[in-house]
């Protein structure tokens, strides 16, 4: 999912640009562009080798307050799709449902998105599921943007010609994860690659039932002022970074869109 935006706050009301779908749900791509022409955006969704997709992409755009308000989601399920279509179905609408989302947006999406978590769990208690979902999201107030993410999807930003990361990837092995972990009584081992209990490939996800005390849905957030050197956002999951570098998925989209 790509961001291309001018340093605005005032965009108009969103339109439909393209919207293309395979017939047996492979891949799906589409975009849209305000009526102004001051943010446009897009999505690509591919299944790879699995049988079914397992992952899904949210975007969601309101006028509240008189503020443009967008919001962008990267959802990447594993062990089963329910929890990543959980998340298309619910975060976002909780978090504009919080009373300070506009004027706390931070802590709104650090209450919002484990509260998410609960709710999700609670949803599959009668059932033998246990899958679970990553979370890369951008949520654009006004001129603010705030990036949270938890699990090992990444949004970087294109900002004076320059890929910046804005999101840490959630792996077991990461220095401070690792800690996390072991002091709540966990292990991380190595089974091909480093995985919580030797099972679970990434330390934060919203689900994985029986690896809950361990592998938390709380988010790391940034948050950035846009200004007339940002350039594009983009998000995806660890499908495009295992391969891609930072860099070179930025260098694809140099284009810079004319400041307001």
């Amino acid at each position: 999912m790509m961001v291309d935006s001018g340093a605005t706050t005032n965009q108009g009301p969103v339109v439909d640009m393209i919207s293309e779908k395979d017939g047996d749900g492979g891949y799906v791509t589409g975009g849209w562009k305000s009526e102004d022409g001051k943010l446009s955006y897009g999505y690509s969704s591919f299944r790879g080798k699995r049988a079914t997709m397992e992952d899904f992409y949210d975007i969601k755009t309101s006028k509240i307050n008189g503020q443009m308000v967008c919001m962008f989601g990267i959802f990447d399920g594993h062990g089963g799709s329910h929890a990543a279509e959980y998340l298309k179905q619910h975060l976002f609408e909780n978090l504009m449902k919080h009373p300070k989302f506009i004027t706390d947006t931070k802590l709104a999406i650090s209450e919002t998105y484990p509260q998410t978590d609960v709710d999700f769990l609670d949803s599959e208690r009668n059932t033998y599921r246990d899958d679970g979902s990553t979370a890369s999201t951008a949520v654009l107030v006004g001129n603010h943007l705030y990036v949270a993410n938890v699990g090992d999807s990444r949004t970087i930003i294109s900002k004076a010609g320059e890929a910046i990361p804005l999101s840490e990837d959630h792996k077991p092995n990461r220095t401070d994860e690792r800690k996390r972990i072991e002091n709540a009584g966990g292990v991380v081992m190595w089974a091909g690659t480093w995985r919580v209990g030797g099972v679970l490939a990434m330390s934060r996800a919203f689900g994985d039932r029986m690896l809950k005390q361990f592998v938390v849905a709380e988010p790391e957030i940034q948050d950035k002022e846009i200004d007339e050197e940002f350039e594009l956002l983009v998000l995806a999951s660890d499908g495009l970074w295992d391969v891609v570098p930072n860099e070179q998925e930025q260098k694809k989209n140099p284009r810079k869109l004319p400041e307001s």
